[in-house]
């Protein structure tokens, strides 16, 4: 292990542009560890690697290196003593906190000799705006999309929230191994994702056939969608004004697909809609690829079916702070670098049902039974939605979407 020295960070030109239920455990370091496996050790020279990823980045996108007055920190292994040092994360709750100890964190903690003090009390948007760019709550935090896009937004005018993805992808050398559309987000790497569509009970009649299915008279009274709030809704509606009408901006196609999809079953969650589709509360009904997985190999009577007007994903985001510490960013680095690696991310996917974002990592027979796969073929016209236009026009679309559902 190697002792840490004064942290000089790489500075490139910005890039140019879970849905769970969370439950609010403050600090993980204080529950007790189930058995952890080691994973084999990744010795990686980060000189070399956070070089060469800086140079491919300047030769492919045009990015030129800002001034920097100190030498970037760079380490011959893959660890260093952090001497004490706290990382603050907040990510999902639940499972996924019981996931995120045993595979990465806990050994993370002995490995730099840190402490991680994992939240998962979501929402972070409203405490990254309380904080300030030079006061972050977290020093890496996870994020869907729609409110990732919001938090850049508001620390737009401190100067940014963010540390520049360049310069996140330049300090973390897993990422010259990830799938272009990682960096979509504009602000973090994803590392993991799901692809959106319908879960459907197989004892409900035939599968649907296209997205307008869910409209289909056998499925009246027995549909389900979310609140407005949820990422997967706000995805439903856009491809909804994109089916129905001229494209995704098309709001009045959209409310009209809402109006005629009536009644709906709402939830909060996709894991309360899970349920609700495995009581048969509901036949169809919005939901990511890896929950209908997870059921379909507890035996539950359901199957998925991926979306073809859109192919929307559900992206894991992962930031870190411009306002943290050297120390705490250099660990935010090291611990999404082993979030990014093949190894993490095949546990990941085996427990948690969903695809790797590292074109090495190996799809695990859970994901493979279902024709998941990890190659060029399998990432051919993934969409991320234009969040920004949708967050232009949130409140036109939540008020009226919310008086449709009878939720106001």
């Amino acid at each position: 292990m190697t002792r840490l020295e004064p942290l000089g960070i790489v500075l490139l030109s910005r890039w140019p542009g879970w849905t769970g239920d969370p439950t609010d455990e403050a600090n993980m370091s204080e529950h007790d560890a189930g058995p952890i496996e080691k994973l084999r050790s990744i010795r990686v020279s980060r000189r070399g690697l956070a070089a060469s990823a800086a140079a491919t980045l300047a030769t492919r996108s045009g990015w030129v290196a800002r001034a920097q007055d100190s030498t970037p920190v760079v380490h011959a292994d893959e660890t260093f003593d952090a001497d004490g040092a706290t990382l603050r994360v907040a990510s999902w709750g639940g499972f996924w906190q019981e996931i995120e100890r045993t595979y990465l964190l806990d050994q993370f903690q002995e490995d730099f000799n840190c402490t991680v003090q994992y939240t998962s009390a979501w929402p972070w948007f409203p405490k990254f705006v309380a904080g300030g760019a030079n006061n972050p709550p977290f020093d890496l935090t996870t994020w869907n999309q729609p409110e990732l896009n919001k938090a850049a937004k508001a620390g737009a005018a401190e100067g940014g929230f963010f540390v520049p993805l360049a310069e996140v992808r330049a300090n973390v050398p897993n990422s010259v191994d990830l799938w272009d559309f990682a960096y979509e987000s504009g602000h973090g790497i994803t590392y993991l994702f799901s692809q959106l569509g319908y879960g459907y009970r197989t004892d409900a009649g035939d599968a649907p056939k296209d997205f307008a299915s869910f409209w289909e008279d056998r499925y009246a009274d027995k549909r389900g969608t979310y609140i407005t709030s949820n990422a997967l809704q706000m995805v439903f509606f856009m491809v909804a004004s994109a089916a129905y009408g001229s494209g995704e901006e098309d709001l009045e196609a959209g409310f009209e697909a809402m109006r005629n999809a009536m009644p709906l079953k709402i939830s909060d969650f996709t894991s309360q809609m899970q349920t609700l589709l495995e009581r048969g509360e509901v036949d169809i009904c919005v939901q990511h690829d890896g929950e209908v997985f997870a059921q379909m190999n507890r035996g539950t009577a359901v199957d998925f079916f991926y979306w073809q007007e859109r192919k929307p994903i559900h992206p894991q985001i992962r930031t870190v702070s411009q306002g943290s510490s050297d120390v705490q960013k250099q660990l935010a680095y090291a611990y999404i670098n082993r979030a990014c690696s093949p190894e993490i991310q095949e546990r990941y996917a085996a427990e948690l049902y969903l695809h790797p974002t590292n074109r090495n990592a190996v799809i695990p027979e859970n994901l493979a039974s279902k024709s998941v796969t990890n190659d060029a073929a399998s990432m051919e016209g993934l969409w991320n939605p234009d969040w920004d236009w949708y967050l232009e026009n949130e409140q036109e679309i939540v008020e009226t979407v919310n008086t449709i559902f009878g939720l106001t």
